[in-house]
């Protein structure tokens, strides 16, 4: 790996995104949101998500140009129609609306439909837990994950983002319904190394922590079996029917026109319950305690989620964001018209 300081990455990438044709403010927005990610560790949902990216655009299963609008609504809840536009712009939109309506109600929700790929999900629980506010996010995807008992996909990985402020460090969950992404899996499988856990079936049905094998069987392993089966479920039902737009069966299974996917963002604004120093206090008396279990690694500290990702976002400012060299040549080094 190299390292690339961020205002290199952020640059090439934005040089990167005008030549695929997104306006200024557009490109340098979307830009920065794949840099951040990058910065923070997410490699397989920043900069090496680009290439699968731009082939969404020139597919024509992204429209760089289209904007989400609003179709209904009626007090902290809204509809909005992202048309198939970029879904990180989207989905960070759709936050923000979410935000705004927190402000306003103590709560605030939109149901997106019609949106692409958002890329790193934490991005949007980020957002609104710098802004003070909790946060829930999921989307739907194409079908990769078979439902619990058959060995053919039909649900998707479904990633669900939770976000706790705090001034110390907010935690944020973010995490795939199955236990590794295909982008996870994707880069063990690239680095040739076995999974931590098992993390799917290989093509004789065996649990497997050979990411290749599991890639070909396309038998990922729901988190928790039969329940992150069942939870993968519950959020493509409450997304697509939310937000009136497709299900994970009527999501094209290309995993580059993957397309007109469902989403749901809430926030909610803590002031209109309780005083900051009330939250504050009980978040740092649940990470206290969680402190305090043994570690079954001695040099392993407990972490909570989100921890690492501040970690890594310090030592990469510093160092470098660590980039794949082949992918960081395509983007800093375009070929000539």
């Amino acid at each position: 790996m190299l390292r690339i300081p961020f205002e290199d990455l952020y640059t090439a990438l934005h040089r990167a995104m005008r030549q695929l044709g997104l306006a200024e403010d557009r490109a340098a927005h979307c830009a920065r949101l794949f840099a951040e990610t990058t910065r923070d560790g997410v490699y397989t949902h920043g900069l090496n998500r680009f290439p699968r990216f731009s082939e969404t655009v020139r597919n024509g299963s992204v429209d760089v140009n289209a904007e989400p609008t609003k179709t209904a609504g009626l007090g902290a809840i809204e509809r909005w129609d992202g048309h198939r536009g970029v879904g990180n712009l989207n989905a960070h939109a759709s936050m923000e609306r979410a935000i705004a309506l927190a402000r306003q109600n103590g709560i605030g929700a939109v149901a997106l439909a019609n949106t692409n790929h958002w890329m790193r999900g934490g991005t949007y629980g980020w957002l609104a837990a710098d802004q003070g506010l909790f946060a829930i996010c999921w989307t739907n995807t194409l079908a990769n994950l078979p439902v619990w008992g058959a060995t053919t996909p039909t649900l998707g990985n479904n990633p669900i983002v939770i976000a706790i402020p705090r001034p110390g460090g907010h935690v944020v969950l973010d995490m795939a319904m199955s236990q590794f992404s295909y982008g996870s899996l994707s880069s063990y499988s690239k680095r040739g190394q076995p999974l931590p856990v098992d993390g799917g079936f290989d093509t004789a049905g065996n649990l497997t922590k050979d990411a290749t094998a599991i890639e070909a069987s396309q038998r990922a392993l729901p988190i928790g079996y039969w329940k992150g089966s069942g939870l993968s479920l519950v959020l493509d039902m409450a997304a697509a029917m939310l937000s009136g737009g497709l299900s994970t069966h009527e999501i094209p299974l290309d995993p580059l026109r993957e397309s007109g996917i469902s989403q749901i963002f809430i926030a909610i604004d803590p002031r209109s319950l309780a005083r900051a120093e009330e939250i504050n206090r009980i978040a740092d008396g649940v990470l206290q305690s969680l402190r305090g279990a043994t570690p079954v690694d001695p040099g392993k500290p407990i972490r909570y989620p989100g921890e690492q990702t501040l970690q890594l976002r310090e030592e990469n400012m510093r160092l470098g964001v660590p980039v794949d060299p082949e992918i960081w040549r395509q983007i800093s080094d375009p070929p000539r018209a």
